[in-house]
Formats: structure tokens, C-alpha cells, sequence
């Protein structure tokens, strides 16, 4: 594919920008924000589509049809790269997995990451976890970059073993993942910063730090993951978690109160939004193409 790819602009946005901050966006609305608060990429969460469009706990019961929809809404209107978490694949054949690339590269997105737990999955921040064989994810890795229509589009393998097997276990599979093809590693559940750095010379690939709040890594700076050797920071929900209590602070007073006055200072303003959305732009073409068919 051209090198004017979404794959190409997320690895373009990765070599200007050390390490490159990836911020979640929610929905299409959230993209342009993002964008025009100057990130160079962003990230659509699977807990954040099943939480957030679908009302439902990050459990592996969102389906690809339903990110794919999140993804088109937000690549419709914004043209930062965009990576998707796409949880295990989609389904447990390399089949199920082909055609999740395949989708996602078609509806605009720059790149996924896979990951090794079960089908029944869980939350990365979450107990009781479970991980399928090094082989197994071995397999959908190869699966993931065979399928791949655009050699540009990222492949990134996110690890869930290291609760679960303890670090040196973790270290091995990122290894064998990086050998399989994986372009990039995501190791989730970090919890001391120098591992990073471990994960960094054992692969020899950009390693994402995954800094979600409340969560079991604690968060740190982009100065402190730069010298751990991190190439990606990632926040996937922070403005999503904001949103949410902005909401019900909204809520809660207008039921109280009988009026949303004392709450109005939370608000994004109609000029603002309209400015944001481009809603201005839209009128004006709108009026033009009126004008021509009254033949004025």
C-alpha cells in the first residue's frame, strides 16, 4: 500500500516523537480533541467501546462489528492514526483473525494490538487471569501480519502473562512474540518501572507503557518511560473517566436542583463545540449549495 497509509502515518508519528504519547479517544467527537490538542496518535479502547458504547464490562462480549463501528465513526472525521485494541483476535481461528486486519485496515485504523489471555478475558488490571501457550499466541501473531494487506499497518502483541507467570515467563514470550513478526510489544500490568527496560533489550522492539489510572502500574512521566527505554505511552481511558464524572455531576444536580445552573461551568460551551466540530464550515457550504439551486 502507499506510504500515505494510516499504518504509515502511525510509524512516521512513532520516529518524530520519543516516546510517542497515544491518548484514548471515545468516540469521533473525542478524536478531533485530540487532534487538536496536538497528538500525533490515538487509541480506541475495547473497554472503552463495551463500557462506553455498549454499556457492558470489558469482558470479551464486545464483537468486532462493534469496535469496527467506533473505528469508522472516529477515521470518518479525523485523520490521526488511530490503533485499535482488538482483545484476542476476534474469534479462535487464524480465519477470525485474518478478517479482523483485514477490517480494521479497511475501515481506516493504523494498527491493533492482540493479545495472549483467553477467550474469556478479562481486564489487563484485573485477578485471575488466563493466558493460552506461547504457541497459541505465537500463532495468532503470524496469523495477524500474514493477513495484513498493508505492510504498514501495526501489529502490536500485548502480553497479559506477567500476573500470571512472573517476569523472566514474560520476558521468553515477548521474545518469541517479536520473532513471530510482532512489530511492536505491549506489556500490560507493569508494575516497576525498569521492567520496561527489560521488555525494551530482550525484543528489540518499541514497547508501550500502559499508563491507565487506577490500575496496578503506577504512573509515571514521560521523561521517567523515555529513560526506562518505553517508545509508546498509552492512556487509554483518562478523558473517558473524566467525561463520566463530569456526566454524573451533571445529572445529579439537574435532578436535585431543578435546574442545571450550578453546573454549567463543567460545560463545553455551543460556540466551542460548534468550533471543534467545524459546525460553521458545514453551515456555509450548506448556504452556498441553496444558493446555486435557487439561482442566486
Amino acid at each position: 500500500m502507499a506510504s500515505g497509509s494510516a499504518g504509515a502515518a502511525f510509524r512516521s508519528a512513532l520516529a518524530q516523537e520519543s516516546p510517542l504519547q497515544v491518548v484514548g479517544t471515545i468516540n469521533a467527537h473525542h478524536a478531533l480533541l485530540a487532534q487538536r490538542a496536538g497528538f500525533r496518535a490515538i487509541y480506541l479502547s475495547g473497554g472503552g467501546v463495551a463500557a462506553g458504547s455498549l454499556g457492558l464490562p470489558d469482558l470479551g462480549i464486545s464483537n468486532l462489528d462493534d469496535v469496527l463501528t467506533d473505528v469508522r465513526r472516529i477515521t470518518d472525521v479525523c485523520n490521526t492514526p488511530l490503533l485499535v485494541d482488538a482483545d484476542t483476535g476476534f474469534g479462535a481461528s487464524a480465519f477470525n483473525i485474518a478478517r479482523t486486519v483485514k477490517s480494521l485496515t479497511k475501515f481506516g485504523a493504523a494498527g491493533m494490538h492482540i493479545e495472549d489471555q483467553v477467550g474469556a478475558k478479562r481486564c489487563g488490571h484485573r485477578p485471575n487471569k488466563d493466558v493460552v501457550s506461547t504457541q497459541e499466541m505465537v500463532d495468532r501473531i503470524r496469523a495477524a501480519v500474514d493477513a495484513r494487506p498493508d505492510d504498514q499497518f501495526v501489529i502490536m502483541a500485548r502480553t497479559d502473562a506477567l500476573a500470571v507467570e512472573g517476569l523472566s515467563a514474560t520476558l521468553d514470550r515477548a521474545q518469541a512474540y517479536a520473532e513471530a513478526g510482532a512489530d511492536m510489544i505491549f506489556a500490560e500490568a507493569v508494575t516497576e518501572l525498569s521492567m520496561y527496560t527489560d521488555f525494551a533489550r530482550r525484543t528489540q522492539r518499541p514497547v508501550l507503557a500502559n499508563m491507565t489510572e487506577f490500575g496496578l502500574t503506577p504512573l509515571q512521566t514521560v521523561d521517567a518511560l523515555r529513560d526506562a527505554g518505553v517508545s509508546l505511552v498509552l492512556y487509554p481511558l483518562s478523558a473517558f473517566r473524566a467525561m463520566n464524572r463530569a456526566a454524573e455531576q451533571v445529572f445529579t444536580a439537574i435532578r436535585r436542583d431543578g435546574t442545571q445552573e450550578g453546573v454549567v461551568e463543567l460545560m463545553q460551551t455551543r460556540a466551542e463545540l460548534y468550533d471543534r466540530i467545524g459546525y460553521h464550515e458545514f453551515e456555509r457550504r450548506l448556504d452556498e449549495l441553496y444558493a446555486r439551486s435557487r439561482g442566486q
